[in-house]
């Protein structure tokens, strides 16, 4: 189908190193996209663009998005090299506990630090490419179900998600005199390292073995099944191309049904 052909666009991806934003950068490789890839610690070897099914370049850039220089600095490096930013994926996050009776001296600077860097760095990474957006580009941050819920014990990381709803519509606002979309995909759970060390943090926490928490979670969804990063993938293709034209301001579940029960 020719929407989902990317060909000739530039596909901006945060957190490309793993899990969901591989998957990302990889489906779109496959639809023809160029890549401009961003993580705090570039792969080494970076893969190569056959790796990605890349007919065009692809470009890693190693950055802390938390960081305004860093931000600015590959904002610089992009427009120096004349690049159009097309598709701008905001990724990256982090995901780890906060239980409100935590007794570690450094558990306020954790809470704040996890809030900056799920949601002020997607602020700071849109500012900065918003010189190079392309017209009718689109940006699709990430999400969460617990975006849309309340889980006990990780208040930052669900505070962080809700705050990412909230920008994505602030922003649709804001960017749609200029042509551009703004919409947020949320994932329920999804087979990746961080997930399932929130699924071994929570089990811990509830004194059960961790096959018998995910069973628990999974008899929660309409089709009792972990998702895959692969599955989130094909959502983000979707609201990137002309297919969604009239989607913005829009939070899109994909849970396997969790959130309706």
């Amino acid at each position: 189908m020719a929407a989902l052909d990317f060909s000739g666009k530039t596909v901006l991806v945060s957190g490309a190193a793993g899990g969901i934003g591989l998957a990302i950068a990889q489906a779109f490789g496959a639809l023809g996209a160029t890549l401009e890839l961003v993580d705090r610690a570039v792969p080494s070897p970076a893969p190569e663009a056959t790796s990605f099914g890349a007919k065009n370049a692809v470009t890693w850039h190693a950055a802390d998005l938390g960081n305004t220089d860093q931000v600015e600095s590959l904002a610089c490096s992009l427009g120096q090299r004349g690049v159009a930013v097309h598709v701008l994926i905001n990724n990256a996050g982090m995901e780890y506990p906060t239980p409100l009776d935590d007794d570690d001296p450094q558990a306020a600077r954790r809470w704040s630090a996890l809030l900056h860097n799920n949601v002020a760095s997607m602020y700071l990474l849109t500012r900065a490419m918003l010189p190079l957006m392309a017209k009718d580009a689109a940006v699709i941050n990430q999400s969460s179900i617990w975006g849309k819920k309340g889980e006990a014990n990780f208040s930052a990381y669900v505070a962080s998600k809700h705050a990412v709803i909230g920008l994505t519509r602030a922003l649709a606002l804001e960017l749609a005199p200029r042509g551009i979309r703004v919409n947020a995909v949320c994932p329920g759970w999804v087979r990746t390292a961080a997930a399932m060390r929130s699924l071994r943090a929570m089990a811990a926490r509830r004194d059960m073995d961790d096959s018998a928490l995910q069973t628990e979670i999974l008899n929660g969804q309409a089709l009792p099944t972990l998702l895959e990063p692969e599955d989130i993938a094909g959502t983000f293709l979707f609201l990137a191309s002309s297919l969604a034209k009239g989607i913005t301001g829009q939070s899109i579940v994909v849970d396997n049904g969790e959130l309706m029960n």
